[in-house]
């Protein structure tokens, strides 16, 4: 008769034979906020331009979502504003209605709009017809704006802001103000897709995504909304 025996998984031990238990994972939460609707959205290419500043119905959205982000977010490590004037005034409802000021409030040029270059400022129903457009569209990662930035060194800011959110704020809570397409950039490497793909993803005007980050390892926690948004967890893999 065979007598079949159960064995014990494997633990972990350290150099000395000991069981060491690792400690938990701690994440990051890094929450994306596109700036509220101006005048000019899905009319014109503004870009880094300055002097565009949120229509009436903008400052509806900025409050709104101020509301949505105080409910879920009260407590944040740390807000970090694009620059650009519709970003910073997205960004003050919120600010304004904490009942704890955040440590840290900065204007960040990582996560300013797109460097449009030459194409600042031009209608979009004009850009659309123009043959490059399509490369726009497509193959991203093979264009540069005429004079301006190209969707290579974009991806490489936002990753860098990822990074350095995580390093000064782990385990905190990173608020974002900034624009449609560095936030779909952020998304699409939060999700391993090619930046090829990154016009896939939709971004609206005042709409929140989460990114989560874990040792340098982003997850897509949600995207685009506009509603109930995720609570930070202290823990992953738990």
């Amino acid at each position: 008769m065979s007598v079949h025996k159960t064995v014990p998984p494997l633990e972990p031990t350290n150099e000395h034979g000991k069981v060491s238990n690792p400690p938990p994972s701690t994440e990051t939460y890094i929450v994306f906020v596109r700036h509220a609707k101006t005048s000019t959205t899905g009319k014109i290419l503004p870009g880094r331009a300055p002097g565009l500043h949120l229509s009436d119905e903008g400052q509806i959205q900025a409050r709104e979502v101020a509301s949505l982000l105080c409910t879920s977010y009260p407590d944040p490590a740390a807000i970090y504003i694009s620059p650009l004037e519709r970003a910073q005034e997205t960004a003050r409802p919120y600010i304004e209605s904490l009942k704890t000021p955040s440590p840290v409030v900065e204007s960040s040029p990582l996560i300013v709009e797109c460097d449009f270059g030459e194409w600042t400022g031009r209608e979009l129903k004009e850009l659309y017809k123009l043959p490059e457009w399509a490369i726009v569209q497509h193959n991203p990662s093979k264009f540069r704006f005429p004079k301006g930035e190209s969707f290579v060194e974009m991806l490489k800011r936002m990753t860098a802001f990822v990074a350095e959110a995580e390093r000064q704020h782990p385990n905190g809570v990173v608020v974002a103000f900034s624009h449609a397409d560095t936030i779909k950039v952020a998304v699409t490497d939060a999700l391993g897709m090619h930046l090829d793909q990154f016009q896939r993803i939709q971004i609206d005007t005042a709409s929140v995504s989460v990114v989560g980050v874990t040792n340098g390892v982003p997850r897509l926690i949600c995207m685009n909304s506009g509603s109930e948004l995720p609570r930070k967890v202290s823990t992953v893999g738990t």
